[in-house]
């Protein structure tokens, strides 16, 4: 077959086309170019290394089998490097003159935060209080307090929250401060961008000239080389400058697998610091901002229930209340505890859903199940049919609510909170001596908190 190598590549490429994504297509293959064939091996010219490791990752099988098929003999394809990084990088550093950046770039530093994100808005607990604080630190006195700060959190728990709150922090301190937020994911894509078109000075330029980077999923930058050796440069460049950084990601540094050590190891320089899964208290008061920010009335109980049933995410918290309230407003109905239940089934399995469990709650489902009033529970009647059940009742009362004995003593007629403590103790004897009534009172417990 008497065709040129890049004959030979377009003809290649009519297949390679066919089995991938056009925009991996454009960005990737199109930037390549036939050079030579020598003996087993077939030469393509690439921008630069980031580009080979892709090519290996993701399509070189492919075009070997391709290619080797048109020749009928067994090729394999290798690279020659238009423009090392290395050199890209070294002319970047011998630039003198600093290098304008564009205009819509210093639109995009300043107007890129969500004004409902400040420190104000963000709802402090014990699950991150840390992060919190360092975080405020950090936006008061950049390059200062802790750098880097390395924020790392399950997705939906304030991560963004915090970034945005820094960045909104920061500009109103400090005006005229370079101040960027970006993705990682962009951050890459620019790179390959500008590694593309030959801007790789007007991108070092661009990064290493801000008085503070903010990059969120810090943890995509394991997937390439080349992406952590430009990251490498540039995070050292800022902090020895004393410029701030602040990154977050899904999981700790040393958690990052495909993170270079050296990488790791400057990622924990400043402060490391972790966002858990709310507690009840944080998860109440969070709901609570939200109706206030709404401008809507929930009552009590629901906002009980509601936190009470979503724990992991804060994302969802918001969601399950945004939906609460809107079926109540289109069906014209009352926000309640067993409206909210019924919704409830198409946000969480069935068997998750467990109602609050409150003093009044306890009171009502001691009083069905014994078949008494729950006026009888209060008063001061002492017989065995009343004063048993009440027993009952001031047991889980104190080990499923936050009461002290002597509020609950008082839920029940004004009893002292030695006859609580007497109460807890002899039903908790009975319930290890007899497994009958043990199964009894587990029952009642589930019928507690299954809200029926």
């Amino acid at each position: 077959m008497n065709k040129t190598p890049q004959e030979l590549w377009e003809k290649t490429l009519e297949v390679i086309q066919k089995i991938i994504p056009e925009n991996s297509f454009e960005l990737w293959i199109k930037s390549a170019k036939a050079v030579s064939i020598s003996e087993n091996k077939f030469i393509i010219e690439v921008p630069n290394k980031f580009f080979i490791d892709w090519f290996k990752e993701n399509i070189q099988e492919k075009i070997e089998k391709e290619i080797s098929g048109l020749l009928g003999t067994a090729m394999i394809l290798d690279y020659i490097v238009t423009d090392n990084l290395d050199n890209i990088l070294k002319r970047a550093e011998q630039i003198i003159e600093p290098i304008p950046v564009a205009a819509e770039e210093s639109v995009f530093l300043e107007n890129q935060f969500n004004p409902k994100y400040t420190f104000e808005k963000f709802i402090v607990g014990n699950s991150n209080r840390l992060a919190q604080a360092a975080a405020l630190a950090v936006a008061e006195n950049p390059g200062k307090a802790y750098n880097p700060l390395f924020i790392y959190a399950k997705v939906g728990l304030g991560k963004t929250h915090l970034f945005h709150a820094i960045g909104q922090k920061m500009k109103q301190k400090y005006p005229t401060a370079k101040i960027l937020y970006i993705t990682c994911e962009k951050f890459a894509n620019e790179m390959i961008d500008s590694m593309q078109k030959g801007r790789m000075p007007q991108f070092h330029h661009k990064y290493r000239s801000l008085d503070a980077l903010l990059i969120d999923d810090i943890q995509f930058l394991g997937r390439g080389e080349q992406i952590q050796e430009v990251f490498h440069h540039t995070f050292n460049s800022l902090y020895d400058a004393g410029k701030q950084i602040v990154l977050c990601a899904d999981s700790a540094p040393k958690e990052i697998i495909t993170l270079q050590d050296r990488l790791k190891s400057r990622f924990e320089w400043g402060l490391v610091a972790d966002i858990e899964p709310p507690d009840l208290e944080t998860r109440i008061a969070i709901l609570k901002s939200k109706i206030i920010d709404e401008r809507i009335h929930v009552p009590e109980d629901v906002i009980l229930f509601i936190a009470s049933q979503i724990k992991e995410n804060i994302r969802s918290l918001e969601g399950a209340l945004i939906k609460i309230v809107a079926h109540a407003s289109l069906t014209g109905s009352q926000i309640t505890v067993d409206r909210a239940h019924e919704i409830f089934k198409d946000i969480v399995k069935p068997e998750t859903v467990e109602f609050p469990v409150t003093i009044e709650r306890i009171q009502k489902i001691i009083a069905r199940n014994y078949h008494l009033d729950i006026k009888d529970l209060k008063s001061k009647k002492r017989t065995d049919a009343i004063a048993h059940p009440r027993q009952i009742a001031m047991y889980l009362a104190r080990k499923f609510t936050e009461l002290s004995t002597t509020d609950i003593g008082e839920e029940f007629g004004g009893r002292d909170h030695t006859t609580v403590l007497y109460s807890f103790d002899k039903i908790e004897k009975t319930m290890t001596k007899d497994a009958y009534f043990a199964a009894q009172i587990n029952k009642i417990i589930q019928e507690i908190k299954s809200g029926k």
